[in-house]
């Protein structure tokens, strides 16, 4: 069998990977034979029978590429397994063995190095090139990739299937372009068996796919894949999975804040810790260690306060510090999160943001951490992480909105930008407070991902109550209406039945004069950006403002306009 490997730029075959079926057992997993015969230790055996096989069979026509030939590191390393036998299999196919490329499973474990560079110089020499197969499983090994310079990587089913979904496969993908660029190799995404997957990887620019949204294993090599080519023609541009808040947040670690400070003993006394303090104008505390270990911290403000009350030196000068130290700090690892000391802002004792926090490595004294900084660097990342994901809706932010819009515009198809916004939901906020005011918004984000594409259609939550869907979907009006029809239903059973009946709240407007304001009901702008239109994000974000401005003026929900060239 044989499972053509496209050139994803242009959608053409560009190799094929050679596969083994069992024919008297066709249900037999193939995976199962090779276990057998490795349990058996006839894996080498088994194996050159099926480079035979696939060899032999393949016929080399024009338009149908080189062979990849799967050859296991246990089977190559075997003694049995020589070099002439490959050679020989080359030679009756009557090919060059320049057509193959010999695949390489990362099911094995390779401890010598050198034992299988041998066989792998041999087979280079003869003209074959290498792959290395299922990167990104179990036994990836990135010292293999370095050591023998293989000419192509195939990237494991794990991180390539549902990649169109998770950023997490998303960033791994992409860290491993970065090395392959620096290791001069051509990527291949293996398992690609969604057209959402497919898209994406396209989009990013790896090389080479396989996989059943290309091709399934065949009897026959194939020149050429027209159906899968003719749905990634009218394919728009995919939307890539956006990193949420919570990951900007553990990617920040406590050693960011780390002040290196001096610290004390359980025996050190109070005159000598004024002394320390003296040295040391700029230290906010001082920690106290018992046999290397945190067990406490003074605060300078306090210890200086107590220590200058009439009588204090004499009485407590000559004492142990324990007699000021604060018993419990907070005390944590380098490599803590951030976000991990978020209760400490949130508690009711704040003598632990005036004290800061005591920072150890392995459970050994580090530094200090000062609760300013903590505050100041928690701010940073909330406003961070709200660029990139809002952190009530968890939809994309500002960043990821401007990098699709680019992309879009950069894109070969046209599209449309609907910017959605509420109606007299200050009023309501006012009048319900921020709890129910928040469940609006989750209930308008919610009925938004309901009726939108989410493999073409990118919702993005801009700030408060405005949000913005890049449709590529063709029913885009119908969902639109769809989304305002559905959240003005859902909207009323978040006011009182009182308001209800009377048609809406008695409140103030946003210049304090007092006001009725009808039930709280959605309006939605929409752009259309035809293809090829030479126009910035700026303006097209102008103008689905200006839209939207529209339908929040008009009776009618919904504006449609065209954004002229």
């Amino acid at each position: 069998m044989y499972q053509p490997v496209v050139r994803l730029e242009d959608m053409s075959v560009r190799a094929h990977e050679g596969l083994v079926r069992c024919a008297c057992e066709p249900s037999l997993p193939p995976p199962a034979i090779f276990d057998a015969a490795r349990q058996l230790g006839r894996l080498p055996e088994i194996e050159l029978l099926a480079a035979r096989t696939v060899v032999a069979g393949y016929g080399f026509a024009e338009g149908h590429g080189r062979l990849f030939v799967n050859l296991s590191a246990t089977a190559l390393m075997d003694p049995t397994l020589r070099l002439s036998h490959l050679r020989d299999i080359v030679r009756a196919a009557g090919v060059d063995a320049s057509r193959l490329i010999i695949e390489l499973s990362e099911r094995d474990v390779v401890e010598d190095m050198a034992v299988l560079a041998e066989p792998i110089r041999g087979l280079r020499a003869a003209g074959a090139q290498l792959a290395l197969d299922d990167f990104g499983s179990g036994h990836s090994n990135f010292s293999l990739w370095q050591a023998l310079g293989p000419e192509y990587v195939k990237l494991d089913r794990s991180i390539v299937h549902g990649v169109s979904r998770s950023s997490r496969q998303l960033a791994i993908i992409r860290a491993l372009m970065q090395v392959a660029e620096e290791f001069r190799t051509d990527l291949i995404a293996e398992g690609i068996e969604d057209d959402a997957d497919l898209a994406l990887v396209r989009d990013l620019g790896i090389r080479c796919g396989q996989g059943y949204s290309l091709g399934r294993p065949v009897r026959q090599p194939v020149a050429a894949v027209p159906e899968a080519r003719a749905r990634m023609q009218a394919w728009p541009v995919p939307v890539r999975p956006t990193t949420s808040p919570a990951i900007l947040a553990r990617e920040v670690l406590v050693s960011n804040l780390l002040i290196e400070a001096p610290a004390v003993g359980l025996a050190t006394s109070n005159h000598q810790v004024g002394a320390v303090f003296k040295r040391h104008e700029g230290l906010h505390a001082l920690a106290v260690l018992d046999e290397g270990r945190p067990v406490g911290l003074i605060n300078r403000r306090v210890f200086m306060e107590r220590l200058g009350q009439p009588f204090a030196r004499e009485i407590f000068g000559a004492k142990s510090c324990v007699e000021f130290m604060h018993a419990q700090p907070v005390v944590c690892d380098a490599d803590t999160p951030v976000a991990a000391l978020l209760d400490v802002l949130r508690g009711e004792d704040q003598r632990y943001l005036a004290d800061g926090f005591v920072i150890t490595r392995d459970g050994s004294y580090a530094g200090l951490g000062t609760g300013e900084s903590l505050v100041r660097r928690v701010s940073e990342i909330r406003i961070e992480a709200a660029r990139y994901a809002n952190p009530l809706t968890l939809l994309p932010g500002n960043i990821p909105i401007t990098v699709h819009l680019q992309r879009l515009l950069k894109g070969p198809s046209g599209f449309v930008v609907a910017y959605a916004d509420l109606n007299h939901f200050k009023p309501f906020n006012d009048q319900y407070g921020y709890f129910r005011g928040d469940a609006m918004i989750e209930l308008l984000a919610n009925t938004m991902r309901a009726q939108v594409d989410a493999r073409i259609d990118f919702l993005g939550h801009v700030g408060g109550d405005d949000f913005v869907v890049m449709f590529q979907s063709p029913d885009w009006r119908e969902r639109c209406r769809a989304i305002i029809a559905g959240f003005n239903e859902a909207a009323r059973r978040l006011f009182d039945p009182a308001d209800l009946e009377r048609g809406g709240i008695e409140a103030e407007d946003r210049a304090g004069h007092p006001g009725f304001f009808p039930i709280t009901t959605l309006a939605v702008g929409a752009v259309v950006v035809s293809p090829g239109l030479s126009a910035t994000p700026e303006q097209v974000a102008t103008a689905a403002a200006q839209a939207k401005r529209r339908a929040k003026q008009d009776d009618q929900p919904f504006f449609e306009t065209t954004l002229a060239s």
